[in-house]
């Protein structure tokens, strides 16, 4: 099989394939025992057929139609990998020539996904910060009261409702004239500021005290359940009493109740490793993504408006779908952030040519580069999938084969190794900390 690439307009090219005769015979053998196996002639046994008698009886026309139909969009494809083109629409194919003893030839006209041709001088060294990994004693603080919170004890407050308290409440909710059952409850522990009945309650029960009642209509969220959300309910709440909560003194006894050590300076230098673990992780990320906005950056690169769309719509799509899983529709989500579907639209394409111009970077950093995936990677990654989703690796190998899909893995992975060779080759330059440094002996902060 021959093929020419031509470039007809702006990432169009024409793709000419011409296969000869003894390569296309044994395509077109089995076009005619297909046919065989479906006909019955008598005189013959089923799928014995002779071709003479097919083409007199069905029609040559037939059996080259039906040969052309499956043969060449398995020729197209072929040439497709052969010239590595990445088509981003259906080909315009157009058959030029196809007869007895002569060479298949058609072309096929088709938008293609534009590449870049780089050299290492286009991404060597690109200069990025790394976030400080410093763990300042105020994340350790942060930590220490999260902790004295979830060992938070309650206690009677001879005083009026603040947000954070805890309230024991009787609640009547009626939508029209019916009691609501399933909202409506008898001392009842409510903690302020949860949301659980809603904005509305939360907002006017802070300055209240015991024997206040206050009366609030509210719009049913998703926590009132399937069957009242959406529904209009009113509620009438009656205070009996408010406890404020202790938090344990964060000493030596707080942290042998709350961890497996016996003091709290030992429990502060646990969390100080791990906290320096997890920034030094999320440095980590945060390089990766720098190096890729910064190569992002340094590229020019005229992207087809057809990809643009269809990344913009896929986007959108994966918008609607994430609302659904939480149960709601993506207009809740917009209004919720103040936006509406222009926005959405809009911040989507926004992401789509960054995430193009990403993908296309990075191809062209492996081309040069000579990067390429092997069976280890393949299987080290279906492996790491099939974990996450619980599933046997060859079982998912098999789908992915089916579908189509290992390209798609194969070139995930390319691309990761492309990113691994741009921040192995940048210039990557510690950030400074936010943490205010100590003027004097006098103002710094003793060491637990």
């Amino acid at each position: 099989m021959e093929t020419t690439v031509e470039s007809t307009e702006k990432h169009t090219i024409k793709l000419t394939v011409e296969i000869p005769p003894d390569e296309y015979s044994k395509e077109l053998d089995a076009t005619y025992r297909s046919i065989a196996d479906q006909v019955r002639v008598p005189g013959f046994r089923k799928g014995k057929v002779p071709k003479q008698i097919i083409d007199a009886q069905i029609g040559r026309d037939v059996v080259r139609d039906e040969f052309l139909e499956h043969a060449v969009p398995q020729y197209y494809r072929r040439a497709v990998s052969e010239q590595d083109l990445a088509p981003i629409a259906d080909p315009d194919i157009d058959l030029e020539g196809f007869t007895d003893d002569a060479p298949l030839v058609f072309t096929a006209t088709v938008e293609v996904r534009p590449r870049l041709e780089l050299t290492e001088a286009d991404y060597a060294g690109l200069k990025v910060l790394k976030p400080s990994v410093e763990v300042a004693e105020s994340d350790i603080d942060e930590w220490i009261d999260r902790l004295r919170e979830r060992f938070a004890e309650l206690e009677p407050a001879d005083r009026p409702v603040i947000d954070g308290d805890f309230v024991t409440v009787d609640v009547k909710a009626v939508s029209g004239d019916a009691e609501i059952d399933g909202l409506t409850r008898t001392d009842y522990l409510y903690a302020v500021g949860s949301g659980e009945f809603g904005e509305a309650l939360d907002q006017q029960l802070p300055g209240t005290k015991p024997g206040d009642i206050m009366k609030v209509s509210e719009l049913m969220g998703p926590g009132a359940g399937e069957e009242l959300e959406g529904a209009m309910a009113d509620l009438t709440v009656l205070v009996k009493d408010v406890k404020a909560r202790r938090l344990p003194e964060p000493d030596d006894e707080f942290a042998k109740t709350a961890s497996e050590f016996d003091t709290i300076d030992q429990l502060r230098d646990d969390l100080r490793s791990r906290l320096g673990e997890i920034k030094e992780r999320e440095a980590t990320a945060a390089v990766r993504d720098r190096v890729l906005d910064a190569v992002i950056d340094s590229v020019e690169v005229d992207i087809p408006a057809t990809l643009i769309d269809d990344e913009t719509e896929h986007r959108v799509a994966q918008a609607k779908e994430r609302a659904e899983r939480a149960g709601l529709t993506v207009e809740d989500v917009l209004e919720a952030q103040g936006w509406d579907e222009d926005r959405l639209r809009e911040d989507s394409r926004d992401h789509a040519i960054r995430a193009i111009k990403a993908d296309l970077a990075l191809e062209g950093v492996a081309r040069t580069a000579k990067i390429e995936v092997d069976a280890d990677d393949l299987g080290a990654e279906i492996s790491s999938l099939a974990e996450a989703y619980g599933r046997e690796p060859k079982e998912l190998a098999k789908q992915l084969e089916r579908s189509g899909q290992i390209v798609t893995l194969a070139g995930d992975i390319i691309r990761g190794k492309a990113l691994d060779l741009l921040v192995e080759r940048a210039e990557i330059e510690p950030e400074a900390s936010d943490e205010p440094e100590n003027e004097t002996p006098d103002d710094a902060e003793e060491t637990p």
